[in-house]
């Protein structure tokens, strides 16, 4: 029998009716939420996903900025955008839209932010909060990740998960959100051992590779009833693709998330809960000042 399938857009609907009544209560307080984004260059990947993250905060009543860079800006002039943003009282939010141009080290961008601005979750103010169980402004796709763990009811105390990412984006902060809540955790990458069989011993695989001619993740790869999340995204075939060969995985896993419309809606559901939080950071500093 078929397993769950994961709506992501179902879950982020729910995500989005709460920030929409955080943002009423926080606009009650005299603070519009702002979040600034920072485009450079013409990417059209990268300019869709900015056009999508500023449809959803206007859905939900936050403002948005849209700075728009050229590709040709060295790293001084991009610092000083950075610079100007975090000085300025009515941005609450500043997200870099990745990746940069080469002439930009995209780890230094990132780490200019402020940390109560920082929406991604990315400087190593807010990475080592979040490794201390402190962390109030998390990486949006990990923590939609965790959401969804949430809404469908899924208890990962005691369970063994198997994370295929080790980056800084998604697979280091989940392993330390995965922690929290108890699970057994193993971080597989490019490196492992017999990913196969370490796959077959997992309660829940979450695997976010990306490149289909690389890596795909088949029903032989799972045990029965395992959970699997899929965060990649890619063209494979003319089409937008996961890893998970998902019409295969659903007859055998308990929940499995498709792609489209499984992880890539909370990412975005993510950043307008941390727009919104980073707003209400602002008041209570302000207040206390």
């Amino acid at each position: 029998m078929a397993g769950t399938r994961i709506d992501g857009n179902e879950v982020a609907k729910s995500v989005k009716a709460r920030v929409k009544e955080a943002v009423a209560v926080i606009k009650g307080q005299g603070i519009s939420p702002c979040l600034a984004t920072i485009l450079v260059g013409d990417n059209p990947a990268s300019a869709t996903y900015v056009r999508n993250k500023h449809k959803a905060c206007e859905d939900v009543g936050i403002l948005t900025r849209d700075h728009k860079l050229d590709s040709s800006i060295t790293q001084g002039e991009f610092d000083r955008v950075i610079e100007e943003l975090n000085q300025d009282s009515l941005v609450h939010g500043i997200l870099v839209q990745l990746p940069l141009p080469a002439q930009l080290d995209e780890f230094a961008s990132t780490s200019r932010i402020s940390p109560l601005k920082d929406v991604d979750g990315l400087t190593p103010h807010n990475a080592g909060l979040l490794a201390a169980n402190k962390a109030v402004l998390v990486a949006c796709t990990p923590s939609g990740i965790m959401e969804i763990f949430e809404y469908y009811n899924i208890n990962l105390d005691g369970k063994n998960v198997v994370v295929i990412n080790r980056s800084s984006l998604v697979g280091k902060p989940l392993c330390h959100l995965l922690l929290e809540k108890n699970a057994t955790v193993i971080m597989c990458h490019s490196k492992t051992r017999n990913l196969a069989g370490v796959c077959q011993s997992a309660d829940v695989i979450i695997t976010a590779v990306g490149d289909r001619t690389r890596f795909t993740l088949t029903p032989e790869m799972i045990k029965e009833g395992a959970i699997v999340i899929d965060v990649a995204i890619s063209r494979f075939n003319d089409k937008l693709a996961g890893d998970a060969d998902y019409d295969g995985i659903i007859q055998k896993a308990s929940f499995a998330s498709p792609v489209p419309g499984g992880v890539g809606p909370m990412t975005v559901a993510m950043l307008l809960r941390n727009t919104v939080t980073a707003a209400s950071l602002s008041s209570q500093i302000g207040r206390q000042s």
